[in-house]
């Protein structure tokens, strides 16, 4: 069985979404192979219900015809408004009132049928094959054919772009998430659904929104791995929109998704099942909203000398890689978070007695000061003078002294 779709909206890309096999027949002509919709939708007019939904909801305007040739069911389209459905062996009976015009004959071939007056698809049909081939030769039995809806051939294939991209002019501004999450679903459905005809996935979202004072709002989203829950893209999505809203009202919306093939992956018998990566991108996503975007990560060290500086990275981000060719250090520092405010005793000059909360003792050995500083040229700087002591208790201890005062950073194993 095929389809055919002639009217106005992106319908190659409606067709696609139900059929891998799409002949773009004219500007505004489609058809397409629906074969086996059945076991999906069910009868013929439930196909077509399917595929009237999904028009309507991309906002094309399409009659829609299914017959058991292509050629058939693209004269339907283009003579017949709405929706039909060719009854097979009764094709030349339901094409009989199309007029002659819509099979697109020469000039010379035309002006001939209408001196005959043949003008309708029905007064061609009848004619005797033998005597059309005689006086209109190939093209007039050509013609004859498409009349009785009895041509048999196989679509010309056309290939589906990779750049999966799908949008909406919206009828009036829209300023809540919610009626967005309504678009953005109908735009992710379609999407995931041409993906999944391909064999393919996705693991990156670009949205760019229109708004209302000209300006362009953009998020990207990037998954673990791919995937088609479409979902969780839409929940993502939500929820990235809620953290990082628009600034006007929204005109127009358009997303893209990333065609990449899915990853396959088997897990061990005796190896406790993970959760979906996509459901635990979810999850992180959830938190971030509860949290806060630089609460959730991995911590990365910062190029910087400012003490216990770090920043954290989303999980799965490449860190910055350290030198394995540096010496180990032979101490380690159990670093004390946070510092502990100390009250440190100064005798000639260098500090003698040491009290902090859970240090205590008089200083038998030093090293330092070592002064740092930085960031002068921000509203944060920081100064400080690092020593080494050594107490009367049997510890080593790192202190510092800043402006604030002392404060014991750790201790050495």
């Amino acid at each position: 069985m095929f389809a055919s779709l002639h009217g106005s909206g992106n319908l190659t890309a409606l067709a696609f979404e139900f059929s891998p096999l799409v002949e773009q027949t004219a500007p505004h002509t489609v058809a397409f192979d629906v074969a086996g919709l059945d076991r999906l939708f069910g009868l013929a007019q439930d196909v077509a219900g399917a595929i009237a939904r999904r028009a309507r909801e991309t906002g094309a305007m399409a009659n829609l015809a299914l017959a058991a040739n292509p050629d058939a069911a693209l004269c339907a389209a283009r003579g017949f408004a709405g929706i039909s459905i060719l009854p097979q062996g009764d094709e030349a009976k339901f094409l009989g009132s199309l007029p002659i015009a819509l099979l697109t004959p020469s000039p010379e071939l035309q002006e001939t049928l209408e001196r005959w007056g043949i003008r309708r698809f029905r007064d061609l049909a009848a004619l005797p094959p033998l005597g059309i081939a005689e006086r209109l030769g190939p093209e007039g039995l050509r013609l004859r054919q498409l009349a009785r809806g009895e041509v048999e051939r196989k679509l010309v294939p056309l290939e589906e772009p990779l750049h999966f991209t799908d949008e909406i002019e919206l009828e009036y501004p829209v300023e809540l998430l919610e009626p967005l999450a309504f678009v953005l679903a109908r735009l992710l459905g379609g999407l995931t659904t041409r993906l999944a005809t391909r064999g393919l996935a996705t693991d990156e979202l670009r949205l760019r929104l229109k708004l209302e004072d000209r300006t362009v709002h953009q998020r990207t989203l990037r998954l673990p791995v791919p995937s088609l829950d479409h979902r969780a893209f839409l929940k993502l999505l939500h929820l990235d929109l809620a953290a990082h809203p628009p600034l006007a009202p929204i005109l127009h919306v358009r997303l893209e998704v990333n065609p990449v093939k899915p990853r396959a992956a088997q897990s061990g018998l005796f190896i406790p099942g993970a959760p979906e990566p996509v459901k635990l991108e979810l999850t992180l996503a959830r938190i971030k909203a509860i949290v806060g975007l630089e609460a959730v990560g991995s911590p990365e060290l910062v190029d910087t000398h400012r003490p216990g500086a770090f920043q954290m990275v989303e999980f799965g981000r490449r860190q910055t890689a350290t030198n394995d060719r540096l010496p180990h250090p032979r101490l380690t520092m159990r670093v004390f978070r946070p510092p502990r405010l100390a009250r440190v005793e100064i005798a000639r000059g260098w500090p003698s007695f040491v009290a902090a909360p859970g240090v205590r003792g008089r200083v038998l050995e030093w090293a330092g000061p070592w002064r740092t500083s930085g960031d002068w040229w921000t509203f944060d700087p920081w100064l400080r003078d690092e020593w080494d002591m050594a107490l009367s208790d049997g510890a080593l201890y790192r202190l510092y002294c800043e402006p604030r005062g002392w404060f014991v950073e750790g201790s050495y194993d």
